[in-house]
């Protein structure tokens, strides 16, 4: 197994080191071994086989790139993961060209991203090494086929059975691989499987033949696209459900796609994986963090209770300095409990375990409650609100208190981000029975790379700074919108500011009295 192979990670921050290697531990990596000297690394390289190397690449003694030469000289079929910072971007572009690393990562990286990486490269050392096997083998055939260049008709002979026990051997493999193995062409149309797919589909192959792959593969949130099939590219598929038809069953699984050029017709080979027992484990791993999570909220609901009799001094007087120093304990505690109770509403969403109040509200009325709970933050930066409404009342059928949410989250964050002296700009437009919501301000900014992560869980919005934020109040808002079967999204440009908008469709609810 991959898991097995050996790691060798390479940082001179202790921290990240150590970071990885629970990381890696976690997720089954046993072998694992960690260096912050590249000089310390390299000696263990010369005299043990690695299968992968993470480098990073600032380091004191040698930069990750040439560390990274001088391991791949010792050990050529190593794979090797450079990580990087966003200003490095080049140099890691260079380091793939020139030395072959299989990837870079920048920092600060996703982790469910990394070990994908990881278990790639990994994969990767593994092939390389059959290969080279496998050229060693050919080439000792080879010699042995020149050897027998006197007894050709025997020699043929021989070579034909060796040939068909290899394909033997390799039918068997397919036969009897625990995946699907599934061969379409260009326009998705099955051209054989293995049995292993016809179990997971229920059907038998004639009923298979020539259907049309993605019609039973399909996924709950987005429709496959023609223009990802590449006849060059590897593709890798997840967060995809197989139809079984026999069962009316939906199976979670991830797929591996590979085209396989021929001559004639270019057709590809898709690796189907059942994930349910992963995606079991991962329920259970989140009703852990969910029970710990709510677990926590009392003990700091009690402490925070307790500083609340403090500073009101009902458990006597205190001096200016013990005021001080108590209100900044329960400002750390209030912090962390909005933290437990955000981690909280997104497993609950997650897990499909909220369910939507909706009655009906003057969405107008709604935003203007919000602006004023935010007004006196906007004081302290100067901001001013411009609210616009293509009517004085627009009533909409939703839940009121989470798109009380949602518009305070993204008007909290447009205040913090924008300039000092400036407007915020808040437009409901109602489109029939559509309504849109348009947050805009004039702040920083986000490149095209920051917006399509933005509302992923625990994006900070930009790679070029650190944030103090948690990462979840866009991920949460965009729960709420796509359970209220709307859609959220941010036009930006980075120093031009940024406009946040969502949309509920037929959502609009023409009578005016609220129930």
């Amino acid at each position: 197994m991959d898991k097995l192979g050996k790691i060798v990670i390479v940082d001179d921050e202790a921290m990240v080191t150590k970071t990885l290697s629970m990381l890696l531990g976690l997720e089954g990596f046993s072998n694992v071994m960690v260096y912050n000297n590249p000089i310390e690394a390299l000696d263990f390289i010369d005299n043990n086989e690695v299968d992968l190397i993470l480098s990073d690449f600032y380091m004191p003694n040698m930069n990750g790139i040439d560390f990274l030469d001088k391991a791949k000289k010792i050990q050529k079929d190593v794979s090797a993961i450079l990580l990087t910072g966003y200003a490095d971007k080049e140099n890691a572009i260079r380091a793939i060209n020139e030395i072959g690393i299989f990837k870079y990562i920048e920092k600060p990286w996703d982790n469910n991203n990394l070990i994908i990486s990881i278990k790639n490269a990994l994969m990767q050392t593994r092939l390389k090494k059959e290969l080279d096997k496998k050229i060693k083998e050919l080439e000792f055939a080879n010699k042995k086929l020149e050897s027998y260049s006197k007894n050709l008709e025997q020699t043929v002979q021989k070579r034909t059975l060796e040939l068909s026990d290899a394909n033997s051997k390799l039918n068997a493999i397919i036969t009897n691989c625990a995946d699907g193995i599934v061969l379409f062409d260009q326009n998705y149309h099955i051209i054989d499987l293995n049995p292993a797919s016809l179990n997971l589909f229920g059907q038998k192959k004639e009923e298979l033949l020539s259907k049309n792959l993605f019609e039973l593969i399909v996924s709950d949130s987005k429709r496959f696209s023609k223009a990802k099939l590449n006849s060059k590219e590897h593709l890798f598929l997840r967060n995809y459900h197989l139809v079984n038809y026999a069962k009316d069953i939906k199976i979670p699984v991830e797929i591996s796609i590979s085209p396989v050029n021929c001559k004639k017709d270019n057709f590809f080979v898709a690796v189907i994986r059942d994930v349910t027992y992963q995606k079991e484990t991962e329920r259970l791993r989140d009703d852990f963090i969910a029970t710990l999570t709510h677990d926590l909220r009392t003990p700091l609901l009690a402490t925070i209770s307790g500083l609340d009799f403090v500073l009101d001094k009902s458990l006597g007087e205190i001096n200016e300095k013990q005021n001080n120093l108590f209100s900044a304990m329960k400002k750390s505690s209030e912090d962390m409990l909005g933290l437990v109770n955000a981690l909280l509403e997104v497993y609950r969403y997650e897990a499909g375990k909220t369910y939507l109040c909706k009655t009906k509200f003057d969405v107008v009325k709604l935003a203007e409650e919000s602006l004023d709970e935010l007004r006196p933050l906007a004081q302290k930066t100067g901001t001013n609100f411009v609210l616009n409404s293509s009517d004085d009342e627009i009533f909409i059928n939703a839940d009121k208190n989470e798109i009380h949410r949602v518009l305070t989250n993204l008007i909290g964050n447009a205040i913090k981000h924008s300039q000092n002296i400036n407007d915020v700009k808040i437009n409901i437009i109602q489109n029939n029975k559509d309504l849109k919501v348009e947050v805009i301000d004039d702040g920083i900014g986000l490149c095209k790379t920051d917006c399509e992560r933005l509302f992923n869980r625990f994006s900070q919005g930009t790679n070029s700074k650190r944030s103090a934020s948690t990462g979840l109040g866009l991920y949460l808002s965009r729960q709420i919108i796509e359970a209220h079967g709307g859609k959220i999204y941010v036009e930006s440009e980075l120093n031009k500011g940024s406009k946040f908008t969502f949309e509920l469709k037929e959502s609009i609810n023409d009578c005016k009295v609220i129930l």
